[in-house]
């Protein structure tokens, strides 16, 4: 099931500290659930043909230049079809002064009308990123994200496994906590993926026999960290005598999140195992071969140039 995500446009108003023009009557209920803003172009010269109603829509500079050279009927017109659409809102960038014609048809048809002191391309890049964030595909996976060494790791495994003890060890190293027990992952590109903690646990951490701890307030401020992208995927399982685990890490496995490839590995446990040391060259491994250097494979190549000398030396 698809769930379609939305952010008031009150909020965007004061992240962005934009000037409210005109309020419509329903502006407390605007919901923005599209994270690609317009400029009409073709719209101001009357072509309204796959014109998308549901973006926010930006009058800069050009536009502006445009319309002065119009009289005031023709903008009027202008602005009585734009506005007709029941588009989210009308934001004018650069502190321009709206025209009469657009606040008169801004009434009329009840649309919202905004005003932003920014450039436009900066008001348009900043509402798409935070558009983009904000309204990203995303699903929610049990386990806990720590970022390590900058590299984002998430922590899976069987409940009680010892997957936030692990956490709580690598935040008294140095590392920071971003989320335990709910990880709320988005997708913010084709190949990216971030992760979160649900506001109501964020900070928090629940260590079997001692409940839940605030971290920030336990370690302070620099031991958390509100979100971080998707690096690393680390399964703890139980250990299993005669079980094949990998040794070499040249099998590159990776598990799928939101259509997104990302590098995992699998992690036996056993009695007296330091899992945050572990975790830790595992981050700085992943780092290594993203960069393009694989230890695995460099240790392959030595060995079979190896063998292959002493296969020569025989011959002879």
């Amino acid at each position: 099931m698809n769930h379609i995500y939305s952010v008031p446009l009150s909020e965007l108003v004061e992240e962005f500290d934009l000037k409210p023009l005109y309020k419509s009557t329903d502006y407390d209920k605007i919901q923005i659930t599209v994270d690609d803003v317009s400029r009409p172009g073709l719209q101001l010269a009357g072509f309204f043909d796959h014109y998308e109603s549901m973006r926010l829509q930006v009058l800069g500079n050009v536009e502006t230049s445009y319309l002065q050279k119009l009289s005031s009927e023709q903008r009027a017109i202008i602005f009585d079809h734009l506005l007709f659409y029941k588009i989210p809102a009308l934001i004018i960038a650069q502190n321009l002064e709206a025209f009469p014609e657009c606040l008169e048809m801004a009434k009329k048809h009840d649309i919202t009308v905004l005003c932003s002191r920014e450039s436009t391309s900066y008001i348009i890049s900043s509402l798409t990123a935070f558009l983009n964030s904000y309204l990203a595909p995303r699903v929610t996976r049990h386990g806990v994200l720590v970022e390590i060494y900058g590299e984002g790791i998430l922590i899976i495994g069987d409940s009680g496994i010892g997957k936030s003890e692990a956490a709580i060890e690598l935040v008294k190293r140095g590392h920071r906590l971003v989320a335990d027990d709910a990880v709320e992952i988005k997708k913010i590109s084709s190949k990216k993926l971030t992760g979160s903690a649900p506001d109501v646990l964020r900070h928090y951490i629940e260590l079997r026999g001692i409940g839940v701890i605030n971290v920030a307030k336990l370690f302070g401020m620099g031991a958390v960290k509100d979100s971080a992208a998707l690096d690393l995927i680390i399964n703890i399982v139980p250990w299993h005598d005669g079980e094949v685990y990998d040794r070499l890490g040249l099998e590159s496995q990776y598990t799928e999140i939101l259509g997104v490839k990302v590098p995992s590995i699998t992690v036996p446990v056993t009695p007296g195992r330091n899992l945050a040391v572990i975790f830790e060259v595992a981050a700085m491994n992943n780092r290594q071969k993203r960069m393009g250097y694989n230890a695995a494979v460099e240790f392959t190549e030595q060995l079979n140039r190896f063998f292959q000398q002493s296969s020569d030396h025989n011959i002879f």
